[in-house]
């Protein structure tokens, strides 16, 4: 395991399960979010984005955090091993929402308690019957990387205690 990626649906607790892979094993760790996002929630210039995510993908060694559709084949290709953190919508929902008003590394800006992003709630609820479907489609193109799908946070848990 050299060149990681982890997916899931927002909320999943992709960044939280990275962190500890990366406590774990010493990989760099990246997250898709920092960059691709500025801190007054704008985004980069796409040329900026890819750029920057090739860098990462030049390397020897990475865990790489984040969903964005557009490079999610690419990643899939440069990749050793993926963790999919396939969980149910109401874990996902309770993760986003939990995690307002607290600041992280995986994100140039605080979510605010009392602004709730719609639209970004909308992804969430969909993301089973439409995102769902294309990420299974890739990880059996990709069945020759390593692939661990993760049903709960125990699952989840329980790989992380087997690394020495």
């Amino acid at each position: 395991m050299k060149k990681v990626i982890i997916i899931g649906c927002p909320g999943s607790g992709k960044s939280t399960f990275a962190r500890a892979l990366h406590e774990k094993t010493g990989l760099p760790l990246y997250h898709l979010d920092m960059m691709y996002w500025n801190e007054d929630r704008t985004t980069v210039p796409k040329p900026v984005f890819r750029q920057r995510l090739q860098q990462v993908l030049d390397a020897h060694t990475w865990i790489i955090d984040g969903n964005y559709h557009s490079t999610i084949e690419q990643r899939l290709q440069a990749c050793d091993t993926v963790f999919f953190l396939d969980y149910p919508l109401d874990v996902c929902l309770d993760g986003a929402l939990s995690r307002r008003g607290k600041k992280r590394s995986d994100i140039p800006w605080v979510e605010p308690l009392d602004d709730i992003d719609s639209e970004f709630l909308q992804f969430i609820k969909n993301y089973t019957s439409i995102n769902r479907p294309v990420v299974l489609e890739l990880l059996n193109r990709y069945s020759n990387k390593i692939i661990h799908i993760f049903k709960t946070r125990q699952e989840a848990d329980n790989y992380l205690s087997l690394i020495q």
